[in-house]
């Protein structure tokens, strides 16, 4: 997978390397952190494209972002779209997890997936909410799920 910043910059480090360096520099900086991953797709014709987002927040300080856009021509339901989504997510949650223990860092699965029964996106909520939590992680889904449902959103072409 390759990941960038926000501002476009490549990060040459494998993601692990590069997220315990940002962990470090910012509680060095005295910074409290807390991360949220989320992934966010589009469909362009017969393309997908996937954003997945690692948000750094710092307590009342702002925050950044680590970003990796992919795209594929498989075709999915809503419903399997919404669950690719999670499971992109879960599977750099748990590439790190063991960072976020190590330094002390609050992690959230965030899912671009609507809590409200009248959206499309419901029909995932169940499996994903369970899927998540049960991989032991935080779960949030919308209006909550900002790191997808706005960062990851924001990142996808």
């Amino acid at each position: 997978m390759i990941w960038r910043t926000f501002k476009g910059e490549p990060i040459k480090l494998p993601v692990k390397e590069a997220v315990e360096h940002a962990i470090i520099r910012e509680t060095n900086a005295g910074y409290k952190l807390k991360v949220c991953i989320g992934t966010d797709s589009q469909v362009y014709g017969k393309e997908t494209e996937f954003a997945t987002v690692i948000v750094f927040l710092r307590e009342k300080h702002g925050g950044f972002m680590f970003i990796n856009n992919d795209k594929t021509t498989k075709q999915y339901s809503i419903k399997e779209r919404m669950l690719v989504e999670v499971a992109r997510s879960i599977e750099t949650a748990y590439e790190l997890c063991n960072l976020f223990t190590q330094y002390d860092v609050d992690m959230e699965v965030h899912a671009d997936i609507n809590t409200n029964p009248q959206f499309k996106s419901n029909e995932a909520l169940r499996e994903a909410m369970g899927y998540i939590l049960g991989m032991g992680f935080a779960f949030k889904a919308k209006p909550e799920a900002f790191a997808s449902s706005c960062c990851a959103n924001k990142c996808v072409n």
